[in-house]
C-alpha cells in the first residue's frame, strides 16, 4: 500500500500512565509509558514501511498526543514536517470522572452509569461533556481545517485521542449511535481514509503496529 492523493491518516496516541492504571484521562496530562512510546515507533514504522510521506499533521494541545507524533515522524524521516495542535482535537473532558480509576467510578455511580457515560453519544458525565459534546467541536474542525487539505490533495496525519477520533470517524462513517456502543480505537491504531473527488469515503484500512515490547 501507498499514499493515495485525497488521504487522510488517523492515529491514537500510544499507551499513556493513565491507560496503563484504567484511569479516566479527559483534559489531564498523562505521560506516554514505555510501552506507548514503543506504540508510537511502531505506529510510524509501520507508514513508512507502507510508503506514507505526509504535507502536515495535525494533533491536540495534549502532551500524550504530541509526543506520540513526535515520535511517529522520527520514524518517517519527517521531523521538521509542520505540526498544528489544536484543542479542538482534545480528548472529551471527563470532568469529575477525570483521575478516577474505572472500577472506583463503576462503584461509586453503577457499571451501567459508568458504561453509558464512556460509551454512549448523548450521556454527560458529571461536569465533563458527552461525545455529542466533543463532535460539536471535532466535527467543525474536520470540516474546516481537515477535509479542504485532504480534498486539495495533501496528505495529512491527525494523531489524537480515542473519543475525538471516534467522534470523527463517526461522522466519515455516518455511523449510528448505537453502532457506536461498541467502536473502540486501541492505543496506537492507525486509520487509514482514502476520498473521492466529491469527499466521500472511498475505503477504510485499519492497521495496528506491533511494537518492540
Amino acid at each position: 500500500m501507498s499514499s493515495a492523493v485525497r488521504t487522510l491518516v488517523l492515529v491514537r496516541h500510544g499507551q499513556s500512565t493513565d491507560n496503563e492504571q484504567n484511569l479516566f484521562s479527559g483534559f489531564r496530562n498523562p505521560s506516554l509509558t514505555e510501552r506507548g512510546v514503543a506504540e508510537a515507533k511502531a505506529a510510524g514504522r509501520k507508514l513508512k514501511d507502507l510508503g506514507f510521506r505526509f504535507d502536515i499533521a495535525f494533533t491536540s494541545k495534549l502532551d500524550r498526543a504530541q509526543r506520540t507524533l513526535t515520535l511517529m515522524l522520527e520514524q518517517l524521516d519527517q521531523s521538521d514536517l509542520p505540526i498544528r495542535a489544536d484543542s479542538a482535537l482534545n480528548e472529551r473532558d471527563y470532568g469529575e470522572l477525570s483521575g478516577l480509576n474505572k472500577a472506583e467510578a463503576r462503584n461509586q455511580w453503577s457499571p451501567e452509569q459508568v458504561h453509558l457515560w464512556r460509551k454512549s453519544y448523548d450521556a454527560v458525565p458529571p461536569g465533563g461533556e458527552s461525545l455529542a459534546m466533543t463532535a460539536a467541536r471535532t466535527v467543525p474542525f474536520y470540516e474546516q481545517e481537515l477535509a479542504v487539505r485532504v480534498q486539495e490533495g495533501e496528505r495529512v496525519l491527525v494523531v489524537a485521542h480515542g473519543n475525538s477520533l471516534r467522534s470523527i470517524v463517526m461522522h466519515l462513517e455516518d455511523m449510528s449511535p448505537e453502532a457506536l456502543m461498541t467502536f473502540n480505537i486501541t492505543t496506537s491504531e492507525i486509520l487509514i481514509y482514502s476520498f473521492s473527488e466529491s469527499g466521500a469515503v472511498i475505503e477504510k484500512t485499519s492497521v495496528v503496529a506491533t511494537s518492540l515490547l
